[in-house]
């Protein structure tokens, strides 16, 4: 789709350099997984980009589904993380950031399950907040470990958590970085990514502005743009991150819940003969099998040659 044919091949060429001491750093060009739990059917995929498969390169994308806890008590994890532009770890900073996330996720499902059922959107975003927060406060202690610029060896991060019990339709979505987040509703796709603003001043450690005042009310101590000499005792602040983005919705009978990395929020955005045709593809009473959502989700636009990761949700 677009305005000519895409640059590249259809189909993957060259496979990435491969280490035999490191085999289990290699990266399939393609990740595809489903489920269904209650009242939702879950697809998702991962796919090498074309530029990737061109030049030979890992995917930089990283996807994790897994299910904790049991019955309708058990909570489903979908994680997906892109790594940083033109670096050589940027396939293992995602996946480090997924399995971290995966880890404190699911050590505290039970706690998660019961705010979701129980709509305390407040305990939800705090918690889910400190828990991406450490998550990728490891990367950064990851790349420390391996003598690698913090800044090199980082990844965006998404995530989705559903509830497997069937009284319960609310999706909770959270993350940093870029990407996209759709419902599709009556045939329409609507863009229901949450804005940096909703962010500011909402930050933990690492991330965003620092509130204006204490719980308490106390004004804090005016910026003058004097820089704080670092405390023995404490490591120096870091700087400003990208802002943490929060949503929890309740989803209708027939909806599609769209999350995604930005291989495929760009395209999405950008040409609306894709978003018109999956729209048509994915409105339909019965959810695509895990062959056709993978085929859809390849669906070529000219100009957009990312790495596409998507995971998405109907709703019976």
């Amino acid at each position: 789709m677009g305005s000519g044919p895409p640059t590249y091949d259809a189909e993957p060429t060259a496979l990435p350099p491969a280490d035999p001491d490191e085999l289990d750093d290699l990266v399939a060009d393609t990740v595809l997984d489903g489920a269904r739990y209650g009242a939702s059917t879950l697809r998702a995929a991962s796919v090498r980009g074309d530029s990737a498969r061109f030049r030979g390169e890992p995917r930089r994308d990283s996807l994790l589904t897994a299910r904790f806890g049991a019955g309708e008590q058990a909570l489903v994890l979908v994680a997906m993380a892109t790594g940083a532009r033109a670096t050589p770890g940027a396939h293992r900073a995602a996946a480090e950031a997924c399995h971290w996330i995966a880890r404190a996720v699911g050590r505290s499902h039970a706690r998660l399950s019961e705010d979701i059922r129980a709509a305390r959107r407040g305990d939800l975003k705090s918690g889910l907040h400190r828990l991406t927060d450490r998550s990728l406060g490891k990367l950064r202690a990851s790349a420390a470990e391996q003598g690698i610029d913090p800044e090199e060896y980082s990844a965006g991060l998404r995530c989705l958590l559903l509830p497997a019990d069937p009284e319960c339709r609310t999706r909770v979505f959270f993350g940093v970085g870029p990407g996209g987040l759709f419902r599709l509703r009556d045939g329409e796709w609507q863009d229901i990514e949450p804005s940096v603003a909703d962010a500011i001043g909402e930050a933990v450690v690492g991330f965003g502005s620092q509130p204006a005042e204490t719980p308490e009310g106390d004004r804090l101590t005016m910026d003058l743009g004097i820089p704080t000499p670092p405390s023995p005792y404490e490591p120096a602040p870091e700087p400003p991150r990208e802002p943490f983005r929060f949503r929890a919705s309740v989803a209708r009978p027939g909806d599609a819940l769209l999350m995604c990395t930005g291989g495929l929020a760009e395209p999405l955005r950008g040409e609306p003969e894709l978003s018109a045709h999956l729209a048509g593809r994915w409105s339909g009473t019965t959810p695509p099998g895990l062959a056709a959502f993978l085929a859809d989700t390849q669906v070529r636009v000219k100009g957009y040659a990312d790495d596409r990761t998507a995971a998405a949700v109907w709703e019976a």
